[in-house]
């Protein structure tokens, strides 16, 4: 850290933009590092000194249950300490992109579809996360037919990657007049926003841009004029849409910067399936198509197939408090992944 001050102290280096942004980032990442953990080591401090006047007080046993606290706070402090350090994959820094389909099923799948954007809107909410909504078709009766939204936030793809796969659903439909069992099945997807400074070429004559009145939730005035945007990657078939804003010049910015992220994620999986066929790898990189299960009945149980985690406040989940099953999943799979 203090070799890095001493860099930006130099005054050649303010004439190097490249050099200067890289000592910066470097000194950014050291400082999420070394801060929290100094922060814990004056936690510590104030503890033994707590201690000590514990000792010679008459009252002291009041001040023991002070330190109590403060203690299962640091502890609490360490384990997000511990998450964090796990998060050090290529992108996991970055603000995330989450798409989530409803399975067959119509409306019984659209509104679980509906309730797990609803847990994820949520989640971001208590993270303090910036979410965009970018895409949102809802279901004719009930429920959303799709929906692609950002988070914005340190971390954000860090996080959310553990959600990435299927998510499935067994409860009472309510749409069911007859108050019978159904399973029901969403896929989330979640990519991280590729920053400007990673470079995927995207041909002019390789994209098409249709132009459409909006639809849905987004005010009247999206009816009034084309402002929602369509872009089709031709190469790939890749289809992005944005529809949420006023301006048909951000809707294509937002849609642009989305189909970026979604051709990168298409070409590392491809370099991926290459380094695999030369290794003579045989065996699918994947924890399966189902990675949790929410039980509303006849019991009341989430489990995560992939860390056995199980959790019985199925509320408590559906209101967006997912961190268990993110913290468990990065624990197991960070070498993995």
């Amino acid at each position: 850290m203090e070799i890095l001050e001493k860099e930006l102290q130099k005054e050649e280096i303010w004439k190097d933009l490249e050099k200067l942004k890289k000592i910066q980032q470097e000194r950014n990442r050291l400082f999420e590092i070394v801060e929290p953990i100094e922060r814990i080591i004056n936690r510590f401090s104030y503890i033994e000194e707590g201690l000590a006047i514990a000792e010679t007080e008459e009252e002291g046993h009041l001040l023991l249950k002070d330190l109590e606290t403060e203690i299962e706070n640091i502890k609490s402090q360490i384990e997000q300490i511990e998450v964090r350090f796990l998060l050090s994959g290529e992108h996991d820094k970055s603000n995330a992109i989450v798409s989530i389909h409803p399975g067959a099923g119509g409306t019984e799948s659209q509104d679980w579809a509906e309730i797990l954007m609803r847990m994820y809107l949520r989640w971001a909410e208590k993270k303090g996360f910036k979410v965009e909504i970018v895409d949102l078709q809802l279901g004719e009766e009930a429920g959303i037919k799709d929906v692609t939204f950002t988070v914005e936030g340190q971390y954000a793809y860090g996080y959310l990657k553990s959600e990435a796969g299927v998510h499935r659903l067994v409860r009472i439909s309510p749409f069911d007049a007859n108050k019978r069992r159904h399973t029901s099945f969403a896929a989330v997807s979640v990519l991280p926003e590729i920053e400007d400074d990673i470079h995927v070429e995207i041909k002019e004559e390789d994209i098409r841009i249709d132009t459409f009145r909006a639809s849905g939730a987004g005010g009247q005035h999206v009816n009034k004029v084309s402002s929602a945007v369509r872009i089709v990657h031709i190469p790939t078939g890749i289809v992005v849409t944005c529809q949420t804003e006023r301006s048909q010049h951000r809707n294509k910015e937002i849609a642009m910067k989305i189909l970026r992220s979604k051709i990168y994620n298409l070409l590392q999986k491809e370099k991926e399936e290459k380094i695999k066929s030369i290794a003579g790898e045989k065996k699918e990189i994947a924890w399966g198509n189902q990675i949790r299960s929410y039980i509303l009945h006849p019991y009341k149980l989430i489990k995560d197939h992939r860390t056995d985690i199980e959790v019985y406040n199925v509320e408590d989940v559906l209101d967006g408090n997912i961190d268990i099953f993110i913290e468990k999943y990065l624990k197991k799979f960070a070498s993995i992944s």
